[in-house]
Parts: structure tokens; C-alpha cells; sequence
């Protein structure tokens, strides 16, 4: 049976989608709080979370930035009355796989919930828990790193770097791309996070080694690949 959560505090139009979705084979978890919600989200697993914009105890927009931030890969439909062109797209950017206006046909709720479970369902097989450039490996499971058998220690935000940086091996990797990526942020902070942060992953991935990985290509961004 797929699950799904919904985060909506107005009860008539919670109980309206419960109804629906229960009707279509679905089980259903509801909270009309945007905190509980966020617990529940992160504390169980769903295969889809329909998120209200304006809730109780923590908005959810915060609700959809905590749970990204807390790993939670599980599509989220914002369902919101807040329909202006740059709401929609500033739902979409935070984190949400899907944004629809209110007020809204069950019908079409249902296909786009339904479209997000089978476009997140991937065979195990196509999953990869490990990435290898050269002699280079990462662990995704347990977050281990090694070059050449020796292990290498990572902080988590360099581990998130360097996964980045290794699910796009070969391709030029932007500023824009890593801040968005691996920090959330949807603008510049005009900060050299980045470069210190690339400075400290050469120093444990290149350093000591004789062919390096991490490459900067001048004007655009960074590289990993075995050849420069």
C-alpha cells in the first residue's frame, strides 16, 4: 500500500484529500501542524508528503527547507493558495518536486501525486551506494571515503561536496551548481565558501597523490576527473 502525508491545518480540505486518497488504496497519516508534520516527515517513511503553505507552528516553507536539509528525499506537492508566478517558483526551488494552486480538482491532486511516486521509483539495481573515479571511492551508505585503499576523513558538508563532484565526473561542475547542490542556497552570498571548501578537499583527496582529480577550470568552475 503507498502512504503518503498530508501537512494541512484547514480540516474540511485535509479531510476532503484523506478521503480521496484512501478511496484510491492510499494509507494516509494527517497533521494539521507544520512541527508535527516536519517529525513526521523526517521520522517515518512516505511514499509522497502534500505540504500546506501557510501552517501552524512552522510555516511550510520552512517545513520543505528542514526536511531537504534533514536528507529527506520523499516527493513533496506544496498545495498553497499562494498561486503568483513567483511563489510557484520559489516552492520549486526550496525543494518541492511539484506546486499546486488552491482551489484544485481531487482528480488532478491524485495524477501528481501519483506522477511524483512513479517518477521516484527507481529499481535497486539502478541505485548505486558507491561512486569510483580512478582510485578514488565513496561509500554512500557509510559515508566512507578512500583513494588508493586509504581511508580519508571528510566533514559532512566536504563529503556532500565531493559526492556532488562525483555524480557529475567529467562534466563542469559551476559555482551556481554547488551553492544550489550542496548548500541550498538559490543565490550568490558573496562568500568564498566554496573556494575554502575546495581548497580543503584537494588538500585530503590530491594531496600525497601523484595524479590529481580535482580541477579548476578557469572562468567556469571545477572538474573531477582523472585527467586534467
Amino acid at each position: 500500500m503507498r502512504k503518503i502525508l498530508i501537512v494541512e491545518d484547514d480540516d474540511e480540505t485535509a479531510s476532503y484529500v484523506e478521503r480521496g486518497f484512501v478511496e484510491q488504496g492510499y494509507g494516509v497519516d494527517r497533521s494539521a501542524d507544520g512541527r508535527e508534520g516536519l517529525f513526521l516527515a523526517t521520522d517515518r517513511a512516505y511514499d509522497a508528503i502534500v505540504l500546506d503553505r501557510m501552517l501552524p507552528g512552522l510555516d511550510g516553507m520552512a517545513v520543505l527547507k528542514a526536511a531537504r536539509a534533514a536528507g529527506v528525499r520523499t516527493p513533496i506537492l506544496i498545495l498553497s493558495a499562494m498561486g503568483a508566478l513567483d511563489e510557484r517558483v520559489r516552492g520549486l526551488r526550496e525543494g518541492s518536486d511539484d506546486y499546486l494552486v488552491k482551489p484544485f480538482a481531487f482528480a488532478e491532486l491524485h495524477a501528481r501525486v501519483d506522477a511524483l511516486i512513479r517518477r521516484g521509483v527507481v529499481p535497486d539495481e539502478a541505485t548505486p551506494s558507491r561512486l569510483a573515479v580512478a582510485d578514488l571511492e565513496v561509500d554512500l551508505l557509510s559515508r566512507k571515503v578512500t583513494r588508493s585503499g586509504r581511508s580519508i576523513p571528510l566533514q559532512p558538508r566536504e563529503f556532500l561536496m565531493l559526492e556532488f563532484l562525483m555524480r557529475n565526473a567529467g562534466r563542469v561542475v559551476t559555482r551556481t551548481m554547488l551553492l544550489e547542490g550542496v548548500w541550498n542556497y538559490h543565490f550568490d552570498p558573496q562568500t568564498n565558501v566554496i573556494d575554502v571548501h575546495i581548497s580543503r578537499l584537494r588538500q585530503k583527496v590530491d594531496k600525497d597523490f601523484e595524479i590529481p582529480l580535482i580541477h579548476t577550470v578557469r572562468g567556469s568552475g571545477y572538474m573531477l576527473s582523472p585527467e586534467g
